[in-house]
């Protein structure tokens, strides 16, 4: 991965708003509508350069394909894997049930996502079919070609072993350890396709935080703790083919504007999280219940080699960020983690996780990403 040698880099986490055309499409194929290929893949491949495009023109160095191809950021994986079928429900966040005029208010403005009602697994899990991955990752090199202007560099997302047994509910496998096993298995295949193109392999794993106020939320926090440590050895082993040094892992308590009170705090999870076999961890610095733990970093160093790719941008808000804002969030980390070649400046999490339920007009999230690169301007000025 790139550090910041000389000025500060800007990413993002992945997920950026897509087409309307595209969104009813994929939502046609979630539904097991018939969908004609051909005008799936052309709406794919127009949203997919009109997003590289716009990346390159807010100023983003290390960017992607805004994953315009997928459905979300990981229920996709049915797609390509055995044993998904069905519909399982997810049990809403503790703080969401928590506040009842909070969760009206909640429900009654977001709109449905895919993520509310997945797939299960109901049988053995496989990965069965790479020929989707092989298109899109072509698709990608060749919009890449076209640009007059490049990426620094490039990444590519794909999710936790945890966030699709979390997401995915289990109705096959003895128990949960079996089943994030199973998954990690699975997703080798995919982590090291994505590997060997070059890129820099993002694990989505909101799992290693998140599950703490949802799956485990009314147990010990030390039974979540285990979880993730679980996870974490399971995401090892999947990535045994993939040199840490091309692997940054984002981990984040939930892309939503919610009260966030029973989110477990950064500095329970670091010691943990530093046992990923990656290079790189991507944190949401930047929302109101957050922003303060880039203090963590002082107290628990990061391991040697290692960046911070830092929220400096919120993805649950139609506010934009000013670049001085975003310039003091970048020195606090960099302040912090003591070195600034090993922060990047970046976004708390996708704009588009799930198709279509962005909660960020498209104009305000490039304009929260040309903010991005203002500030870091402005904080490579001071850092450098």
């Amino acid at each position: 991965m790139q550090r910041s040698e000389s000025r500060i880099l800007t990413t993002h986490t992945g997920s950026l708003p897509r087409p309307k055309p595209l969104v009813d499409l994929q939502l046609r194929v979630n539904r097991d509508e018939r969908v004609e290929a051909g005008a799936l893949d052309a709406a794919v491949g127009q949203a997919t350069r009109r997003a590289v495009e716009r990346q390159l023109e807010c100023g983003i160095d290390i960017g992607n394909d805004g994953e315009q191809p997928r459905e979300s950021f990981f229920t996709y994986v049915r797609y390509r894997m055995s044993g998904f079928g069905g519909h399982g429900e997810r049990s809403p966040a503790k703080d969401v049930a928590t506040y009842p005029t909070f969760r009206e208010l909640f429900q009654t403005h977001a709109r449905k996502s895919l993520h509310t009602a997945p797939p299960r697994a109901i049988g053995e899990v496989r990965y069965v079919d790479s020929a989707p991955l092989a298109r899109e990752l072509a698709q990608f090199r060749n919009i890449l070609d076209e640009q007059s202007r490049p990426f620094v560099e490039s990444f590519w997302t794909a999710p936790s072993p945890g966030i699709v047994a979390c997401g995915m509910q289990n109705a096959y496998y003895g128990s949960l350890p079996d089943y994030v096993n199973a998954v990690a298995d699975a997703l080798r295949t995919e982590y090291r396709a994505i590997a060997a193109q070059g890129l820099v392999l993002q694990i989505d794993g909101p799992d290693l935080a998140m599950e703490g106020h949802r799956l485990f939320a009314d147990r010990p926090l030390d039974e979540f703790l285990d979880f993730v440590d679980l996870t974490i050895s399971a995401l090892n082993r999947a990535l045994v083919d993939v040199p840490p040094s091309q692997v940054r892992l984002h981990v984040c308590w939930g892309n939503y504007e919610g009260p966030h009170t029973f989110d477990v705090p950064l500095d329970a999870l670091l010691p943990h999280l530093y046992r990923a076999r990656v290079g790189a961890l991507v944190l949401p610095l930047a929302n109101p219940r957050h922003a303060h733990e880039y203090r963590s970093f002082a107290r628990h160093p990061l391991p040697r080699d290692w960046l911070v790719v830092a929220g400096a941008i919120d993805t649950t808000t139609n506010y934009v960020e000013h670049p001085e804002v975003v310039a003091d969030r970048i020195e606090l980390v960099a302040e912090a983690v003591g070195d600034p070649r090993r922060v990047l400046a970046g976004t708390d999490c996708g704009f588009d996780t799930s198709t279509g339920v962005g909660m960020v007009a498209e104009e305000v999230v490039w304009e929260k990403l040309r903010a991005l690169r203002a500030g870091a301007e402005l904080a490579t000025a001071r850092l450098f």
